[in-house]
Order: C-alpha cells, then sequence, then structure tokens
C-alpha cells in the first residue's frame, strides 16, 4: 500500500529498521488515508467534513478500531481502499508508539474538516502557513516525536515543521493546474508561481538546516531521501518542466543514500 501511494515515502521507510518501520508506516498510512478523504473528487463537502471530525470523534473514543470501523464501513463504494483500512494501519504501529500517531492523526483529520469548511479559502501568507501545519508540517513534526521515542533523537521542531511545509509547498506548485480544476487555489491573494517558490524555497532551506543538525542515523537516512527529491522537483519546476522521470528519481536515492 505504501508503494502505491508514494512513491517518495515508500522509498526510506522501507530502508528503516525494525520497529521504527512499521511506526512510520503506521503513521504515513494513516495520514494518507484521511489526506485521501479530504482531497476525494467525488466526495461531497458535508460528507468530507463528516467523515474527517468522525475520525476526529474516533479517536476520542475507548474503543478506537472499532469506532473507525463503524464509522468509515458505510462507505466502501466510496472511499479508497488506503482510508477504508485506516483501522489496520493502527494495529501496525508498534504499543509504545501509538500514542503519538493517534494524537497527531486525530488533531490532522479536525484541521482538515475545518478547511475544507472553510472551502480551503487562503488569502494570505499566513493561511498557507496555517494549511501547510494542518497537512504537513505537524508530519514533520510527529517524525521529531517518532525519532525521539526510537533512539532519543533529539531535532528542532520549528524547523520540522518547516520540513513538512516545504514538501507540502512543492506538492502545491506541482498541483496547481490539477487544483484550479476542482476550483481550489492554495495560492495567497495576488501570489503567482515567483512568490510560491520563493515560500517553498524558504522552508526547504529551513529544511536543509534541520537534517544538518541530525546525527547520523535513521531519522537523517530517512529526511534525506523527500528533501532531495523536493529540491529536485522545484528545480525542475523552475526550469518549466513537471515531473520527475521514474529514472531521475532512482539517481537522486542513490545519490544521497
Amino acid at each position: 500500500m505504501l508503494k502505491q501511494t508514494s512513491r517518495t515515502f515508500y522509498i526510506p521507510i522501507s530502508g528503516l529498521d525494525a520497529g521504527l518501520k512499521e511506526a512510520v508506516a503506521s503513521a504515513y498510512l494513516c495520514m494518507r488515508a484521511i489526506d485521501e478523504i479530504e482531497d476525494h473528487e467525488d466526495l461531497a463537502d458535508a460528507l468530507k467534513i463528516e467523515l474527517l471530525a468522525g475520525v476526529h470523534g474516533a479517536f476520542q473514543s475507548s474503543d478506537i478500531i472499532n469506532a473507525i470501523q463503524k464509522l468509515l464501513t458505510p462507505y466502501t463504494a466510496q472511499l479508497p481502499e488506503v482510508s477504508l483500512r485506516l483501522a489496520e494501519w493502527l494495529r501496525l504501529c508498534p504499543p509504545t508508539a501509538l500514542p503519538i500517531i493517534e494524537t497527531y492523526i486525530a488533531k490532522m483529520s479536525l484541521q482538515m474538516s475545518e478547511w475544507v469548511q472553510k472551502g480551503w479559502s487562503i488569502r494570505t501568507e499566513e493561511d498557507l502557513d496555517g494549511y501547510t501545519y494542518s497537512v504537513a508540517g505537524m508530519v514533520g513534526e510527529m517524525l521529531s516525536e517518532l525519532w525521539q521515542w526510537n533512539d532519543g533523537t533529539q531535532s528542532d521542531r520549528d524547523k520540522a515543521i518547516a520540513f513538512g511545509r516545504g514538501l507540502q509547498a512543492v506538492n502545491i506548485l506541482r498541483n496547481q493546474a490539477e487544483d484550479a480544476k476542482r476550483g481550489v487555489s492554495f495560492f495567497p491573494e495576488g501570489w503567482g508561481f515567483k512568490e510560491m517558490q520563493q515560500y517553498t524555497r524558504r522552508n526547504l532551506q529551513l529544511a536543509d538546516a534541520y537534517i544538518a543538525d541530525l546525527k547520523q542515523g535513521p531519522a537523517l537516512k530517512f529526511c534525506k531521501v523527500p528533501l532531495a527529491l523536493a529540491h529536485a522537483t522545484l528545480n525542475l519546476l523552475s526550469a518549466g518542466g513537471s515531473k520527475l522521470t521514474r529514472d531521475a528519481v532512482l539517481k537522486i536515492v542513490s545519490k544521497v543514500t
């Protein structure tokens, strides 16, 4: 399922040691599960809000697994497999790391429901910061907690947030035309490619500083791959390209690992 949903993260997650691998895979798949609900092209916004708020509610219950299954099962014909198997991704996580993941998935699903309710209205850079935190900066925060859980690795939380924001900003640039087709723009008012590119580079520079501070180990090994791919994608977009080829991805991964 990781391979189906993200070639960017499949590679570094696959290279992690046992225990941390399951924790990060669980975290990523849980996030992908709710992200697919938020981005679903055919679901009405009212249903997206109901499901995302429902996921948040399920995480407050005494039996999270059953609450999630009860919430999602009626929508088997409408939701993608990765979303329907959310409870399974939670079971994958090592028990001692589970509270970290539950906290962030609950928080993320609630904030995603709020963004759907607002119609993804982004007018200012502050709005953009809010959105990129909700869907990606929070991921950087969660990863920092997982690095600490695994082997005590300390990292800068603000830079971790920028790490997530930078990766999401690259996606916003890459998917601009696709988002426009569904009537959504994540560009603040008056912003064009130049301004969004500058925002993206600022955050990627902080992401560079984030990994520069990491000690040798699994956290650094993991973070190098998506960050290198984000830089390469941004450079390609800036030169008028659209998407890295499979060969280009493999060369970049080989170089940084």
